[in-house]
């Protein structure tokens, strides 16, 4: 169902891995290892450090997490089988990433589901939250905590984006995500699907007109420098999971499976100001490059977009119910 055929390498992966482990100097001490595809630099990265260093001083040492960043041990989608298999004990992954392992986590790719900050918090550190963060444990993946990766807005080439007519024919870079694709489809852009890597030279040579992610990933790819119009239209909150394999988690002693807990909660509320303070910094310094940021009026982003919800009241009435559940969560909601 996923790959299947990469599993076998995966298998062999694993054997390596665990003989690996059993090799080190003391027994008693359990690693962990936590494989991602972010760099040293990214504050959630920065976040699962902290994470690690709490998971060291609670267990007195027993018990390590040992960080892989920069895709050393493969993508987004090849940690997460990894994971599933036992060959890696954690990863991180973007929600957008496990909607074709854990299908409820498509809602968090819906566009202006979250009005503000505060409604995002509400859902993600309260019941609905947990329940998504657990969601994938048929699917060995466990859920421990959501970090901050900020708000997604379109940034193009040519002109800027006050408006979703100004998306009329532009080609926008979507992530592989059918909620990406239908959402800048119906506001009127063409949807085109490339990796984050070949984006670069895309923008550069015409091939597509404008993309979207959050200011630091703006800043960190250097899209800036070819895209000099950033419209805050804020259309996704897409959060970052942290993730262990329930064969991992459940090979842990309940004391074991506290300190990580407690440890994956606190590095959250650390990571979501290492964050803010990322996003502030970028955004000073895209505007000193030259970059034009546009604040456009969302209401008729948000409009255009509400198709996409009522298409599930039919046809998927479960996942029409949790939506409307967390629309509910919004504090500021007019009654």
């Amino acid at each position: 169902m996923h790959k299947r055929t990469h599993w076998l390498g995966c298998l062999l992966l694993a054997a390596v891995f665990i003989f690996a482990g059993c090799s080190e100097g003391n027994t008693d001490k359990k690693t962990i290892r936590l494989a991602h595809a972010l760099s040293t630099s990214h504050p959630v990265h920065i976040g699962m450090e902290r994470m690690a260093k709490l998971v060291d001083e609670k267990s007195n040492g027993q018990l390590e997490i040992a960080i892989f960043p920069s895709q050393q041990l493969g993508s987004e989608r090849e940690t997460l089988e990894l994971l599933q298999i036992g060959s890696i004990g954690m990863t991180k992954v973007s929600s957008a990433a496990l909607e074709n392992f854990v299908p409820e986590l498509r809602v968090y790719s819906l566009p202006y589901l979250f009005q503000n900050d505060e409604h995002a918090l509400n859902v993600l550190n309260g019941e609905i939250g947990r329940e998504l963060l657990l969601a994938g444990e048929e699917y060995w993946l466990r859920g421990l905590t959501y970090y901050d990766a900020g708000y997604r807005s379109f940034y193009t080439v040519n002109q800027p984006v006050e408006s979703p007519e100004d998306l009329q024919g532009q080609k926008i870079r979507v992530m592989e995500s059918q909620m990406s694709v239908n959402m800048v489809r119906e506001l009127g852009g063409s949807p085109t699907p490339i990796s984050f890597g070949e984006l670069y030279t895309a923008l550069q040579q015409g091939v597509v007109d404008g993309a979207e992610n959050n200011p630091p990933s703006f800043l960190s790819s250097r899209h800036y420098e070819v895209a000099k119009y950033y419209s805050l239209d804020e259309h996704l909150m897409l959060p970052d999971l942290l993730l262990i394999s329930t064969l991992q988690w459940d090979n842990l002693s309940e004391q074991e499976q506290k300190w990580i807990q407690e440890a994956a909660d606190s590095s959250a509320n650390y990571q979501r100001q290492v964050w803010a303070e990322a996003e502030e910094e970028a955004m000073e310094i895209v505007k000193e490059a030259g970059v034009e940021v546009i604040y456009p009026d969302k209401q008729p982003f948000i409009e255009l977009t509400e198709p996409i919800y009522d298409q599930y009241r039919e046809t998927e009435p479960e996942f029409f119910e949790l939506i409307q559940r967390i629309k509910d969560e919004n504090p500021n909601q007019e009654s």
